[in-house]
């Protein structure tokens, strides 16, 4: 099949950040399965003019590769719903989404642009629970997974080069877990955007987790509101698998539904605390033999269940499935309605008097820089609340109002 993948080449869309995940993982299992892969950048704002720009050349790129399967991952506003609407009734295509963050993002964003896909992906049981109270019946549960072209045996701890690594972006509360651990004498190499040793490429990864004694994982995605309750929630990172599959040894924060990829203490070792991170890394540091045999385990699980090859293979039979319903109501096209949509895309004096208004106090805390974002985040949380689906039409405001910083 000719599949389509429409999401960032780096991560965030910016190139001094590195390769994006699903750019490096998900194109190559979608071709070692046999498909031909096209690729359509998403996520750089440097790219296109505006979001209405985007949204043409994306229709564009659709009407000219007539593909077989449309797979999307979006960060927030990009792909409007009149243009999935106008794409899917133009082509023969299965468009599936693939949803990162449903853990936080279900009601915010899976569930609204639910009707403009055929296929939802979500990694999260929670997420079906709800799809199916919403009344969807296009969600499929699915998980992360391992890139098999870099998956290799474990090293033996005493050929380890790092003794504790972590790999990823400094946000949340990772900072303080690091600190923590240090406060208790055990440096850890920290490698990704926000750390000393900023970013490295993503050939790089795999290695670094190799060659570590012990690699952490945390699953904390950051405050949450449960209703009016700020809490913090925990997601089963595509970190479970990376590090696994690549030979190394994972520890854990622990998470919902994690055990039914891996035997707890077996084949990866969880932690909930500061004490029991720190006792878990002593013991491992100092049982090189049992450091090794989970780490056998773990691997041996991840090359035999959870690559991406096993995962794309079910979600593309669903895909398939789905094809045999779906059917274009025209022949090409429509790009007289997307310029009509797209018309409706414009900033006016009120919008430009509202976008000053969020700027103004939002600068002045945070500079220049992460105000502009501050300010579109709180635009946008006010959008979804208040606007539903029009968060994410040409008229919605934080796309119109904030295109280089959504």
């Amino acid at each position: 099949m000719k599949i389509l993948c429409v999401f960032g080449q780096h991560n965030y869309g910016d190139p001094a950040r590195g390769l994006g995940y699903e750019y490096t993982n998900f194109i190559p299992a979608l071709k070692n399965l046999g498909h031909e892969v096209l690729f359509f950048e998403l996520w750089d704002r440097s790219a296109y003019t505006d979001f209405a720009d985007l949204n043409r050349q994306f229709l564009q790129a659709v009407e000219r590769e007539q593909p077989d399967i449309v797979l999307c991952v979006t960060m927030t506003t990009e792909l409007w719903i009149e243009t999935l609407q106008l794409a899917r009734q133009g082509c023969r295509a299965v468009f599936i989404h693939w949803n990162p963050d449903d853990s936080w993002k279900y009601k915010q964003n899976s569930r609204l642009l639910a009707p403009a896909f055929d296929v939802m992906a979500t990694t999260y049981p929670s997420a079906m629970h709800m799809s199916l109270g919403d009344g969807f019946d296009n969600f499929v549960l699915t998980q992360w997974a391992a890139n098999s072209a870099v998956m290799a045996k474990p090293l033996p701890a005493t050929q380890c080069t790092h003794t504790v690594s972590f790999v990823g972006s400094a946000y949340g509360n990772r900072k303080e877990w690091i600190a923590g651990l240090k406060d208790c004498g055990i440096e850890v190499a920290c490698f990704g955007h926000g750390w000393p040793n900023g970013p490295v490429a993503a050939e790089q990864i795999p290695e670094i987790m190799r060659n570590s004694v012990v690699s952490l994982n945390f699953g904390d995605s950051g405050v949450v509101m449960q209703g009016a309750v700020p809490t913090r929630s925990r997601q089963i990172k595509a970190r479970v698998f990376e590090v696994l599959g690549a030979g190394g040894l994972l520890v854990s924060e622990h998470a919902e539904h994690l055990e039914e990829y891996f035997r707890l203490g077996e084949e990866i070792v969880v932690f909930d605390d500061i004490d029991e991170l720190t006792d878990a890394i002593h013991a491992l540091r100092t049982q090189p033999a049992r450091r090794d045999t989970i780490a056998q385990d773990g691997h041996a699980r991840c090359k035999r269940e959870h690559s991406y090859e096993v995962r794309f293979t079910a979600l593309l039979d669903v895909a398939i499935a789905s094809r045999r319903e779906h059917r274009a109501t025209q022949v090409g096209i429509d790009f007289a309605a997307f310029e009509d949509i797209a018309s409706r895309y414009r900033v006016g004096w009120m919008l430009k008097f509202l976008r000053g208004l969020l700027l103004f106090p939002c600068r002045l805390i945070w500079g220049r820089e992460r105000g502009a974002r501050a300010a579109r985040r709180l635009l946008f949380e006010i959008s979804w609340r208040l606007l539903g689906d029009k968060t994410y039409r040409a008229v919605g405001w934080p796309g119109r109002l904030f295109y280089h910083e959504s």
